[in-house]
């Protein structure tokens, strides 16, 4: 396990009792590298949507459990929000909450020379994702697609 890794899963057990506790529900945790700055991200969600005020609880909270035990040697900047309406699927549940529901997926190199494809979220498992595409069914291998996320339909 790298040290990003193991910051995640660390920083996502000392979170996951906060978000539970306010009502919410934590989407996901990073520990991620840009513009030459660490950040630790921790995304919440709750039905109806996550407010600015909602962020700020859960990152007043976290912030005094990260002081206590100071785990992460870079510096770093801490950051609570929301997933946004794109957010990737990631987890079992994200794919449990969307399915019946249009997905984009990004492939890593083309399939039948395009790397963009927009279905129905059909099924899933461990190691695939089926679409269906206009009443085609279309099977991607997980290793293959570089994201996958919720269509936001205008």
């Amino acid at each position: 396990m790298s040290r990003r890794e193991e910051y995640e899963k660390k920083a996502e057990a000392m979170l996951a009792p906060i978000v539970e506790a306010a009502g919410f529900e934590l989407v996901d945790v990073e520990y991620v590298k840009e513009a030459g700055n660490w950040y630790l991200r921790g995304y919440i969600d709750k039905p109806g949507g996550i407010t600015v005020n909602d962020c700020e609880a859960i990152s007043r909270a976290f912030s005094d459990e990260l002081d206590r035990d100071d785990f992460i040697e870079d510096s770093y900047i801490m950051e609570i929000s929301s997933p946004g309406l794109d957010r990737p699927l990631k987890k079992e549940k994200d794919f449990i909450r969307s399915m019946g529901k249009l997905v984009e997926i990004r492939t890593y190199r083309p399939v039948e020379k395009q790397k963009e494809f927009c279905g129905v979220l059909h099924a899933y498992d461990d190691n695939s994702v089926t679409i269906d595409e206009d009443g085609t069914l279309r099977t991607f291998d997980k290793k293959d697609i570089a994201l996958i996320r919720l269509a936001i339909e205008f």
